[in-house]
């Protein structure tokens, strides 16, 4: 694939990526449709647009028997995520979803024995700091309860990645994940009935995250994954907590703060200095 067209299609699928958040919090700050509809709505559309994509390929493609571990974690990441955007500003949440799934990544490799060079432990404990100040109780704070909604989706997105990191079509993989995690969304929206709200435009907005943001923005980059390298995929995707809050900023109206701002320096800088260190980088970080 020629440089040009890699570097664009990079920059769309990471607009797609931090068009997730400001989709999210645009439906759910203005109250347009509860978090639980948004969920389903969001893996019906992007298990649709998947299926489009698969049967593009191969008319007779079906899918394989569920992993149940991809499938729950990708479920726990959908529904913690909606539930997380009912408080959390746009670039706060890509934020706190970004560094935990990262940091889970992180935590995985050391916990499987990889030796951190100074440089590697510099750039988690910066990672860490970074977090820990944007939750540091204040004025500007983050609510806790949903702060742990996203801490939980980011888990939940690492374990999925990780798992995912092991082989195969990705793009198939994500599809079967969508497609068997969609009807326990259902589930999820008729424990939540008493809430039940949906305008039509909560109801786009939702359709717009699942089949845009997600579902051709997962296949997209997919596709760019195959021509850049694993150290080059985690490192560009340190720009979607940024291109989120700049989203929210121009698009919501959300303030950029201090807090924000000086989080995002030390958690971004802090993970691309570890991802910078001079080992074999995690295979994994290319999955975010």
């Amino acid at each position: 694939m020629p440089p040009i067209r890699i570097a664009l299609l990079t920059t769309v699928a990471m607009i797609a990526f931090a068009a997730n958040s400001v989709l999210c919090r645009m439906s759910l700050g203005n109250e347009l449709i509860d978090a639980a509809s948004f969920t389903t709505i969001r893996l019906i559309s992007g298990s649709l647009c998947l299926l489009l994509i698969m049967f593009s390929r191969n008319i007779c493609w079906r899918p394989s028997q569920p992993q149940w571990t991809p499938v729950l974690s990708l479920l726990t990441y959908m529904v913690c995520f909606s539930f997380a955007y009912q408080s959390l500003s746009a670039g706060t949440g890509a934020l706190l979803l970004f560094g935990c799934v990262q940091l889970t990544m992180i935590g995985t490799a050391i916990f499987k024995g990889e030796q951190l060079s100074l440089r590697g432990w510099l750039g988690l404990t910066l990672a860490l700091c970074g977090l820990i100040y944007l939750l540091f109780p204040g004025i500007e704070a983050p609510d806790p309860l949903y702060s742990l909604l996203m801490a939980t989706a980011g888990l939940a997105w690492g374990i999925y990645s990780l798992w995912g990191s092991q082989g195969g079509d990705p793009t198939e993989s994500t599809t079967k994940n969508f497609l068997y995690a969609t009807p326990m969304g259902l589930l999820v929206s008729l424990a939540s009935f008493s809430e039940l709200s949906i305008s039509w435009q909560g109801a786009l907005l939702a359709i717009a995250s699942g089949a845009i943001a997600s579902g051709i923005g997962y296949a997209i980059w997919y596709t760019v994954l195959k021509d850049i390298q694993s150290a080059t995929a985690a490192i560009v995707q340190l720009s979607v907590p940024a291109l989120a809050t700049l989203g929210g900023a121009v698009l919501l109206a959300e303030p950029i703060s201090i807090r924000i701002v000086l989080a995002t320096t030390l958690t971004i800088g802090g993970i691309a200095l570890f991802l910078t260190r001079k080992v074999n980088g995690l295979q994994a970080a290319r999955k975010y």
